[in-house]
């Protein structure tokens, strides 16, 4: 196979809309949604809730044309919602608002889904990045997904962006992850011996109709139905920019190095999911903070550590790639710390500066705000 028709790129984020002045929760309007359909047609789409806008890059051949594509993506929403006297946040939940005073999209698709999950979609004030890279063989892509499920809680320790929940701090650094775990067919993706196998999975359930089909499914790693791609699902909404971006080109290069190792008849060495939840679950609850297993130095690393040994392994990929610099990214979140820490930081500094605490928490919504604005 061809190496430039692996590794193309694309992006899909969920935004959330509040008042630009008061930081508070709001529905798109539909002339908010008509203008943003006009200029940017099928790469804008309405979300579950109305309070959500989600997005979808065209593809993209590297990180840097990637980088644009979702730059001018970002743009667009922010000038558009401006409008309206709104602005977007890409933040996996917002720190105040009540779940119970949101109103799903009226749409067959989001219509069908409230009615099968019930009041599990309700609570589903939660957004994340996917991230599509391009593999056109089949037998590669679930081999592919078999050994990248070993970098899914990472990825989920660095884009941890939801920390609070209705006014409280949760504790954990993403929130997000628990709700979404109220769905069916979540969390980590099984191991599949081959293509066909997972065909025949999936096959199980939508030949007696409980799915329509692969798309229903919603692994925190899955084969994307709709294109040639393994898409990652696990990642929080990233505030910024230029995050999302280090994001995607590992994603990238960790895939190209674990094709590079098949070519040599090597491969990741895969664990079982019970102990790859261990990990998950460090990610859900401390983001950076604690570190994650190494199950074969039989110890836990802490991530500046993890960090180091990541970025040898991906190095020749990434130059490759051209992605050097946006790999490299990776130090820098580690050393800003993730989302959930800064909210929690920009949360405490209000508290101490006399803030009450409804006040605070809008504090950090108008900090998710500016985080939106740069890079754009």
């Amino acid at each position: 196979m061809a190496e430039e028709k692996l590794f193309t790129l694309g992006i899909e984020e969920e935004y959330l809309l509040v008042d630009a002045e008061t930081g508070a929760l709001r529905e798109a309007p539909d002339a908010l949604m008509a203008a943003c359909k006009a200029e940017l047609k099928d790469q804008v789409s309405p979300e579950f809730l109305r309070c959500q806008i989600e997005v979808g890059t065209p593809p993209a051949a590297d990180v840097t044309q990637a980088r644009a594509h979702l730059g001018a993506l970002r743009g667009s929403i922010a000038r558009h919602a401006a409008e309206f006297g709104l602005a977007p946040i890409s933040a996996a939940c917002h720190p105040l608002a009540d779940w119970r005073d949101q109103d799903h999209t009226d749409k067959d698709r989001y219509n069908q889904l409230s009615h099968e999950m019930g009041g599990v979609s309700r609570r589903m004030l939660i957004c994340g990045m996917h991230v599509h890279v391009g593999v056109p063989d089949p037998a590669l892509r679930i081999d592919l997904m078999n050994q990248l499920s070993w970098f899914l809680p990472h990825l989920l320790a660095l884009s941890a962006s939801s920390p609070f929940w209705q006014g409280e701090d949760t504790l954990l650094a993403s929130y997000r992850t628990t709700v979404f775990a109220g769905y069916p067919r979540t969390g980590l993706p099984p191991r599949f011996g081959s293509w066909t196998e997972f065909e025949r999975a999936v096959a199980a359930l939508s030949e007696i109709g409980i799915i329509e089909d692969g798309s229903r499914i919603w692994w925190d790693l899955r084969p994307s139905v709709r294109f040639p791609t393994l898409e990652t699902r696990i990642c929080d909404a990233c505030p910024r920019l230029d995050d999302a971006i280090t994001l995607v080109a590992l994603v990238q290069a960790t895939m190209r190095m674990l094709w590079r190792l098949s070519r040599k008849n090597l491969r990741w060495r895969q664990y079982d999911n019970f102990l790859l939840g261990e990990n998950r679950w460090r990610a859900t609850r401390y983001g950076l903070t604690e570190g994650l297993i190494d199950f074969g130095a039989h110890r836990i690393l802490p991530f500046d550590e993890i960090a180091e040994d990541w970025l040898a392994a991906i190095s020749e990929d990434a130059h490759a790639l051209d992605s050097q610099a946006a790999v490299a990214g990776l130090r820098d979140m580690i050393a800003r710390g993730s989302a959930a820490e800064r909210q929690r930081a920009v949360h405490a500094a209000a508290l101490t500066g006399g803030a009450g605490p409804e006040e605070a928490f809008r504090e950090v919504v108008m900090w998710l705000v500016e985080e939106f604005r740069r890079g754009l």
